[in-house]
């Protein structure tokens, strides 16, 4: 959905994304190959994290406090576009700074598929990628700009996705260059 989110909103929810860092700082999470490139945070029941024990969902942020609430001005763009029967449990927060990219993978984590997985951009254009259900094959891209929303729902529920790239300086509504990305899902 270009466009979707118009200034006001974006400044609304970018406003909403800072005090979720406050309560539950952006961290660099480890993976069984490393640290990863992006920084991320979450609100909700849950947070995605990962770490050399492997992803997961856990109720915790890493420094052992709880996520705090997720926002009424994020839980409104859900409730407009996903087109679920159930809130989000999880709005992750993503941080991709100077050369922060996010691999193709699926979003597989979550009890139920038939919920769908909704994505909030703000900030600098994102080239995103994203192919079939399964690994390899054709694969098609598109820059997402701040306020673009997307809803992976249905047969692309399980599509695999990333962001191979960021295009710093294309968007004036964070004080510097950088992207965020909102992933709200159902997590039980």
């Amino acid at each position: 959905m270009p466009g979707f989110l118009d200034e006001a909103m974006q400044r609304q929810i970018l406003e909403d994304v800072r005090q979720i860092t406050r309560l539950a700082p952006l961290y660099a999470p480890m993976t069984r190959r490393g640290p990863m490139s992006v920084r991320m945070t979450s609100a909700g029941a849950f947070g995605w994290v990962t770490d050399r024990k492997g992803y997961r969902y856990e109720s915790r942020h890493p420094q052992g406090t709880e996520w705090p609430p997720i926002p009424a001005s994020i839980l409104k763009v859900w409730d407009e576009v996903s087109g679920a029967n159930r809130p989000p449990e999880c709005c992750l927060v993503n941080f991709y700074g100077e050369g922060a990219r996010m691999g193709l993978h699926q979003d597989k984590d979550e009890a139920d598929f038939s919920q769908p997985v909704l994505s909030i951009s703000l900030g600098d254009d994102g080239l995103f990628r994203v192919g079939g259900v399964e690994r390899g094959g054709r694969t098609k891209s598109a820059w997402l700009h701040s306020g673009d929303v997307v809803v992976l729902r249905d047969e692309a529920r399980l599509a695999y996705h990333g962001v191979d790239r960021i295009r710093f300086g294309t968007s004036p509504l964070l004080n510097q260059s950088g992207r965020l990305n909102l992933t709200l899902r159902v997590v039980t």
